[in-house]
């Protein structure tokens, strides 16, 4: 009964996953991510979060609790990178982020004790490139694909360069953002566990934006310049990385 119990708890997170538009198709190896990151417990709780982001006060209302305890929770979840949590108009407010991009790049954006990462490694790499059925979901599927590249800036003529769009530029990203984290690598990180990774540096990932605050609120990632940030940007673009990032202005 024990073992149900939980298995129902995780279906139960698996289905509120999936209210997103990218979601985690349904699978053993997802079960086993999810048992790793969440606790039977917490996995039951966020089940029932809202897509929009909530304050503690909602939380409380909707697992009937107190809201002391329920912004315990939160703070407990937020801390490990499973929620995000964002400052508005002065209240502290809330998100569950969808998987990717979300809570299972942000797992492996530093090296932490608490959650097996190496076994974590395995089962992103089976459940991502093995099965392939999330990638695809992700990638291939709907109208609105979830990622783009960015254009190569270097190889711009001033002719061309006119009829790119300054949110098409990485350069423009890193130069008007407010917040900017740096993050260890996920897919990097990864591949190091399964003794796969190459020689690309692996703190180079960029977040922005309110993300970037919550990621370096918990030690996810640290915190850097506009100039900083482009350094970093033209160290990926010397080592033929792609510049990749959700398809949204």
């Amino acid at each position: 009964m024990a073992h149900l119990a939980a298995r129902s708890a995780y279906t139960h997170l698996v289905e509120r996953l999936n209210q997103f538009p990218q979601g985690a198709p349904p699978s053993d190896l997802l079960y086993r991510v999810l048992s790793l990151l969440f606790s039977e417990s917490e996995a039951e709780l966020a089940a029932q979060l809202p897509i929009r982001p909530f304050t503690a006060a909602r939380a409380a209302r909707t697992w009937r609790k107190p809201e002391l305890e329920a912004r315990r929770i939160l703070d407990t979840l937020a801390s490990r990178a499973i929620l995000l949590d964002l400052q508005q108009d002065g209240e502290q407010y809330y998100v569950l982020p969808p998987p990717m991009a979300g809570f299972f790049e942000f797992s492996l954006m530093r090296v932490r004790h608490d959650v097996d990462q190496r076994m974590l490694s395995e089962l992103f790499y089976q459940y991502l490139t093995v099965e392939e059925d999330f990638v695809k979901a992700l990638f291939t599927r709907g109208d609105t694909q979830l990622g783009r590249a960015f254009v190569h800036e270097p190889v711009l003529t001033s002719d061309q360069a006119l009829h790119v769009l300054d949110y098409e530029r990485a350069s423009w990203v890193a130069q008007s953002a407010h917040d900017i984290g740096i993050g260890l690598c996920y897919c990097r990180h990864k591949k190091q566990h399964l003794g796969q990774a190459c020689d690309a540096p692996l703190g180079i990932c960029m977040t922005f934006g309110g993300t970037a605050r919550s990621l370096i609120k918990h030690d996810y990632a640290r915190r850097v310049d506009g100039a900083e940030c482009l350094d970093l940007l033209q160290q990926a673009r010397d080592r033929r990385l792609v510049q990749f990032g959700e398809n949204v202005r």
